[in-house]
């Protein structure tokens, strides 16, 4: 879970910073070429650019953010059994997998947790936070890591990238509607757009961004369960 909130956070993000610097490059002017009116074409295609532009520039620097965000340590030497230990595990599960040795880190957290993130199934990192080290047997650690070296081994960041690529597109899309409806109904403007149109807009865009992270978690979950029938596996 901690995986799929550290690139939805990102996601949301970086779909902000896209949205703005179109807005602020005029592209946003291509939508209502005639002054009349949204251009569906021009806003699907438009909206389809951005949103998946975004998905997969989040997943690009995914592993980027997660050490940021979380403070992850990777693992280049073992400086104790329990790293050799980590490091060794990783190593075996990925070779069973059948996927590249990922990085391997440790971050400092109370709560027992890990996740697996990445672009590339043979690039990828797995880590685990410092609470679920010293609260678990090494079974149970092993475990969890079996589960997200299944995760990475599976390809369901990209899985996920591409889910979140097309809702970012509809998200886009029904902002601006909203923005243009806003704009016309209530703000009665009759050629371009407004200030109303471009403030709904982004108002719009951050909120059904927030409720689409449901849709996107849900589709998550739906992995996990794949993930721990590949853990079970070996």
């Amino acid at each position: 879970m901690k995986r799929i909130m550290l690139y939805l956070a990102t996601n949301i993000a970086v779909l902000a910073v896209l949205s703005v610097t179109m807005r602020l490059l005029g592209i946003d002017s291509l939508l209502d070429e005639q002054g009349s009116g949204l251009n569906m074409t021009s806003l699907l295609i438009f909206a389809a650019v951005i949103g998946f532009s975004g998905s997969f520039i989040s997943l690009a620097i995914s592993k980027w953010t997660a050490k940021r965000l979380t403070g992850a340590q990777v693992i280049t030497a073992p400086k104790n059994q329990t790293e050799k230990w980590l490091v060794d595990t990783v190593a075996r599960q990925a070779q069973q997998a059948g996927i590249g040795m990922p990085e391997v880190a440790i971050y400092n957290s109370p709560q027992p947790n890990a996740f697996a993130t990445g672009m590339n199934r043979n690039n990828a990192l797995v880590a685990v936070s410092s609470g679920l080290m010293q609260s678990m047997t090494q079974d149970e650690v092993e475990a969890v890591l079996a589960h997200e070296v299944s995760h990475v081994a599976n390809g369901d960041m990209v899985t996920m990238a591409l889910i979140q690529g097309v809702v970012n597109t509809f998200v886009i899309v029904l902002a601006r509607v909203i923005g243009h409806l806003v704009d016309r109904v209530v703000f009665k403007t009759e050629r371009g757009h407004g200030p109303a149109f471009w403030i709904t807009s982004i108002i719009a865009e951050l909120v059904l961004g927030i409720l689409a992270s449901i849709i996107v978690m849900w589709f998550s979950r739906q992995r996990e369960f794949r993930a721990d029938a590949g853990a079970a596996a070996w």
